[in-house]
């Protein structure tokens, strides 16, 4: 009789296997949930970077940054830097 109450304590009182590998499915949905809902949760704060993305419009002006930025360093000079405006705007 002490056997079979150790027995029946140990396994659960007869649920078997069923009972724990459903629990181990419900904890990995479970799990599964959270990750999902922490990464969700930080893209919906971060926000998406569509200023990045290139376009036509994003482009042309990332490409006249770009030329105003080397012409502030000094790398070109004024006649180079007003050429390439002029031919970046002529072919937008």
């Amino acid at each position: 009789m002490l056997a079979e109450r150790v027995i029946a304590m140990m396994w659960g009182y007869g649920w078997g296997l069923g009972y724990w590998l459903s629990m181990g499915i419900t904890m990995l949905l479970f799990w599964g949930l959270i990750v999902v809902g922490v990464i969700a949760l930080v893209r919906y704060v971060g926000g998406t970077r569509k200023a990045d993305t290139p376009g036509p419009v994003g482009g042309q002006a990332r490409a006249e940054d770009v030329l105003a930025e080397r012409y502030a360093r000094g790398e070109i000079d004024d006649d180079e830097y007003k050429r390439r405006l002029e031919l970046l705007r002529t072919h937008q």
